[in-house]
């Protein structure tokens, strides 16, 4: 018996163990210190259902042996250009967040394939050079979008009539499309059948697409480049691929992300979505080197849990609304344990 929990103990990791256990005494301390269940059930699940396809983002550079996507904020530029544009071009209800689809895709692939060429040409720098690429590629956007000639007047700054405002509002265009969206209410849980559903189906598409023969060549690379291009395989070829998806992915992310949210959020917003992403990836079981759609669900998970449930119930432990104060430390300590985690993966 002793021998069975120290090898579980040892597969699944102490520390995450831990975390899960917190998460556990969470949800069990919530109705004692009178948080409503229910209500934080709900924040959770919506919070998975937001997040999950930015984590699934991480999958495809990682197998491919480019490492955790620490550009990410590329992609989600490509969404919220996307979505803004949806907007500026007169879209309303569901169509609006179709089209963000649409108009969003070119921009992440094109973005993706420069992305992709930059990391071929730096192999084994990869993840420092995709902060960099992240880094930048906000700090532009912040100047572009005071530049770009939008005109929808419940998008740009009044008194200026020009340059996009910090927060956009998407009521009365896809605020909720996917939430609400077949969306199963037990008692005061309410589950966003719609946005879990499209989860879902890339989570199974992305299963699918790496035992393909593409896929399998994709995580040859990934494993030892070496031997796949001895074996005929154009390892810039798949890489860029695998940079490609996971852009596309994180355009696709964001916008699953605002619908729920219910605001495009632009400026230096993409700047904070990247760290999470890529510690709930760590947190549910990944390395640099190998990922799992079981570790985008787990991670994502624990970490939307701990951030959802720790700052609601320390609350109504101490009577003191240090909320805010309580999920930056909360997401903050999870990030730190996970980027130390990479480092010792990696050595």
């Amino acid at each position: 018996m002793k021998a069975k929990l120290a090898s579980f103990v040892a597969s699944f990791g102490l520390p995450r163990l831990i975390i899960t256990g917190f998460l556990l005494a969470l949800f069990i301390l919530a109705p004692i210190v009178g948080v409503d269940l229910p209500m934080q059930i709900t924040n959770v699940i919506n919070r998975f259902s937001w997040n999950a396809i930015l984590v699934l983002a991480m999958v495809p550079m990682v197998h491919s042996g480019c490492g955790l996507n620490f550009g990410l904020p590329l992609g989600i530029i490509s969404g919220l250009l996307g979505a803004t544009l949806s907007l500026e071009f007169g879209f309303t209800g569901p169509m609006s967040f179709v089209m963000a689809v649409v108009i969003s895709t070119p921009f992440a692939l094109v973005l993706g394939m420069g992305y992709g060429a930059l990391l071929n040409r730096i192999k084994g720098g990869e993840m420092m050079i995709a902060t960099y690429v992240g880094f930048s590629s906000v700090s532009f956007m912040c100047m572009m979008w005071l530049l770009l000639p939008y005109h929808k007047a419940d998008m740009v700054w009044g008194l200026a009539g020009k340059g996009l405002r910090t927060t956009i509002s998407l009521e009365g265009y896809y605020d909720k499309v996917l939430s609400n969206f077949l969306q199963i209410n037990i008692g005061k849980i309410s589950i966003p059948t719609g946005a879990l559903l499209l989860f879902a189906l890339l989570a199974v598409a992305m299963w699918a697409f790496l035992h393909t023969k593409t896929g399998t060549a994709m995580t040859a690379v990934g494993s030892n480049p070496t031997f796949a291009k001895a074996a005929g395989i154009k390892v810039d070829k798949i890489r860029m691929l695998s940079v490609v998806m996971s852009t596309w992915l994180a355009a696709i992310g964001i916008l699953v992300y605002e619908q729920g949210f219910g605001f495009i959020q632009l400026y230096m917003a993409p700047f904070y979505m990247a760290l999470p992403a890529v510690s709930a990836i760590l947190i549910g079981g990944a390395s640099v080197n190998k990922a799992t759609i079981v570790n985008v669900i787990l991670g994502t998970l624990l970490f939307q849990g701990i951030v959802t449930m720790t700052p609601t119930v320390m609350n109504s432990v101490i009577h003191t609304d240090m909320s805010e104060v309580i999920r930056v430390i909360a997401s903050n300590g999870m990030i730190l344990y996970a980027l130390t985690r990479r480092s010792e993966v990696s050595r």
